[in-house]
C-alpha cells in the first residue's frame, strides 16, 4: 500500500514537471520541488529567469494554479518561483540554452556552441564539466556524439553517484532530434585525494632552518680526548685539595 502511494506521487510530480516545461517558455525552467504544508501543498519552481516564469502581473502563475486545482486535483496550490544564482553552473539550464541555440540557429555551428557552454561551466567555478551532444542531426560523416570535457570529472564511485549533477535534454530540428547531456562537477565537493599544504610563516621557517644548522654545527666539532692519569698525578691533585 505504502508502496504504491509512492509511485503514485513521483509519476504526479513527473506529470507536473512535464507540463510545467511544455507552458513556460523554453530555457527557462529547470526543476521543481513539491512540498506539503498546513495551508495546502507548495510548488517551487526553479528558474534562471524569473521573469518569464511568473508572465505579465503574474499571468503565468495564475494559469498554472488553475490548472493544478483542475487537472491535478490540488485544493491550494501555493507556486512559488525561486531564482537560481548562478545558472552556468545548474546542468538543466546549461541544456535547455544549448537546445534553444541548436533549434534557432541550427546544427552546423554546434561545436563552437558546445564549447562555449563548456567554458562558461568552468568559468563560473566548476571542478569539471562535460557536454555530449549526440543524435541523427549532427552534421557529421564520422562519429553520431560529439564529446566536451573540461577539468576533473568522475565517471564511477561515490562522487559521481551523489554529487555528479547530470541531465538530460532534447533538441527536435529538421535533420532530426539531437540528445544533450550535460555533467557539472561542483566547486564545493571535496574530493577523497585532495591534499592540501599548510601555510607556514617564512619566519617561522628560517628559525627552524638556523636551529637545525646550529645544532649541525655542534655536532660537527671535534670531541676533546681524555687523558688516563697517572697515580702519581692522582696523588699530586689529592694533596693539592687537602
Amino acid at each position: 500500500m505504502i508502496e504504491k502511494q509512492i509511485v503514485k506521487k513521483y509519476v504526479r510530480e513527473y506529470l507536473m514537471q512535464e507540463y510545467i516545461k511544455k507552458y513556460l517558455p523554453s530555457g527557462s525552467y529547470s526543476k521543481i520541488d513539491l512540498k506539503k504544508t498546513p495551508l495546502g501543498e507548495k510548488i517551487i519552481i526553479h528558474t534562471s529567469r524569473p521573469g518569464l516564469v511568473v508572465g505579465r502581473k503574474g499571468s503565468n502563475l495564475f494559469e498554472l494554479t488553475h490548472v493544478l486545482k483542475t487537472k491535478y486535483g490540488m485544493e491550494n496550490p501555493q507556486i512559488e518561483v525561486a531564482e537560481i544564482q548562478n545558472a552556468n553552473l545548474d546542468p538543466k539550464s546549461v541544456a535547455e540554452r544549448i537546445a534553444s541555440s541548436l533549434e534557432r540557429f541550427g546544427p552546423k555551428r554546434f561545436k563552437p556552441v558546445g564549447y562555449r557552454a563548456l567554458q562558461s561551466i568552468m568559468d563560473a567555478g566548476a571542478l569539471g564539466a562535460e557536454v555530449v551532444l549526440s543524435g541523427r542531426g549532427l552534421p557529421s560523416s564520422r562519429a553520431k556524439t560529439w564529446r566536451f570535457l573540461a577539468g576533473h570529472m568522475k565517471k564511477s564511485g561515490d562522487i559521481s553517484e551523489s554529487f555528479v549533477k547530470r541531465v538530460h535534454a532534447t533538441a527536435n530540428l529538421k535533420s532530426g532530434t539531437i540528445g544533450i547531456k550535460v555533467s557539472v562537477l561542483d566547486s564545493d565537493v571535496v574530493l577523497p585525494d585532495h591534499i592540501k599544504i599548510k601555510d607556514i610563516p617564512t619566519a617561522v621557517i628560517v628559525e627552524e632552518i638556523k636551529e637545525e644548522v646550529k645544532e649541525n654545527i655542534e655536532e660537527g666539532k671535534p670531541k676533546k680526548k681524555r687523558v688516563k692519569k697517572t697515580e702519581d698525578e692522582k696523588t699530586r691533585t689529592k694533596t693539592k685539595k687537602q
